[in-house]
């Protein structure tokens, strides 16, 4: 019973990694799916991110899977000065996926 036990276990919690990963791709997808649709019906990018959901480009506010927080988010300013607001996020969760980049990179 414990042999089993010792290669459950690790497998589970590997699957469930494995779905918090998966569930944060989408949440970014969407996220930066809205920013681009904000930008093409206004000119410029949303001043915060709760703007997505004001103006109902978004329903709610996205989760950060790996933290459980919808404030962790890291803002990602655009590249050119005359344009300011919310021009990417990225995951302020600390550590690496399992195929070894950063969360903060994706």
């Amino acid at each position: 019973m414990v042999l089993l036990t010792s290669l459950a276990v690790p497998r589970y919690f590997q699957s469930i990694d494995r779905s918090r990963e998966t569930v944060l791709k989408q949440n970014l997808f969407q996220v930066r799916e809205s920013l681009d649709k904000y930008f093409a019906d206004t000119g410029s990018y949303p001043e915060k991110l709760d703007d997505l959901v004001t103006k109902r480009y978004l329903r709610a506010a996205p989760v950060d899977p790996l933290t459980d927080s919808t404030s962790t988010w890291i803002v990602v300013r655009p590249k050119d000065p005359a344009k300011t607001g919310v021009y990417d996020i990225r995951s302020g969760a600390p550590g690496k996926a399992l195929d070894g980049t950063a969360y903060a990179d994706w």
